[in-house]
């Protein structure tokens, strides 16, 4: 009996369950938020310099179209309940838009065409989308069609992180990979990959456990050529010294 008691109190939509998994997705809320806010000291130079310089918007762009369309995916009319992942995405995209309409004031004008017609097609493809999900999918089928494309959108954006694996590999230096910036995104995983777990929905719980994988890659990498990178750093302040 008092087994029994304990499962509908964990259940219940007050309940213990119900608070680790909300506490799950504000946590995720907030590590996202981090990474959202990282690109800032980069456009406040654009800003200062007034160009663009040979920095690349396309990360911003593929960005946006991931938030849209995970935003997409945790609006009620296609996965309700899941309030926590609408949230986080549609705050993503305003830091999206804002970061794009800075590069397009600053680009050189070919830059500057490039990244409109970009941006255009974005929200073009995202409208037919969410109008294709509208019209031709009932629930369950509409949360499962957005779900596929949240996921494929997600596993897309993990191209960066290897990338950056691949650099600190060869260079053997933890230079362009900041720990911080390391740790946002592991805690972010984590948090919306138990989020997932907890909500069992494997369109967030998949794609975050990559990420998670990913993140627990890339804090080893830190942690095991950050001395190389000391020493590095120690040996060119030396020699620095030495032709002053």
């Amino acid at each position: 009996m008092s087994s029994l008691l304990l499962s509908l109190l964990l259940l219940s939509p007050g309940g213990a369950y119900s608070i680790c998994s909300a506490a799950a997705g504000v946590a995720g809320n907030v590590c996202a938020f981090v990474l959202f806010v990282s690109p800032i000291p980069t456009f406040k130079r654009i800003i200062r310099s007034q160009s663009t310089e040979q920095f690349s918007g396309s990360p911003y762009m593929y960005a946006l179209l991931n938030c849209l369309i995970c935003l997409w995916y945790g609006t009620p009319i296609v996965s309700p309940g899941i309030i926590l992942v609408f949230s986080v995405n549609f705050i993503g995209a305003i830091f999206q838009l804002v970061y794009i309409t800075i590069f397009i004031v600053y680009a050189e004008q070919k830059k500057k065409l490039k990244m409109l017609g970009l941006l255009l097609g974005i929200f073009g493809l995202f409208g037919a989308i969410a109008s294709t999900s509208l019209c031709a999918f009932e629930p369950p089928e509409r949360q499962i069609f957005v779900g596929y494309l949240s996921v494929l959108s997600l596993i897309s954006m993990f191209a960066a992180p290897l990338f950056v694996i691949n650099l600190v590999i060869k260079t053997k230096s933890v230079e362009y990979m900041p720990f911080y910036l390391s740790l946002a995104t592991f805690l972010m995983s984590l948090s919306f990959f138990v989020y997932g777990l907890f909500e069992c929905d494997i369109f967030i719980s998949v794609p975050n456990g990559i990420g998670l994988v990913l993140g627990v890659l890339q804090l080893g990498l830190y942690f095991y050529y950050s001395e190389n990178s000391e020493e590095e750093s120690s040996r060119r302040r030396h020699l620095i010294e030495a032709c002053a």
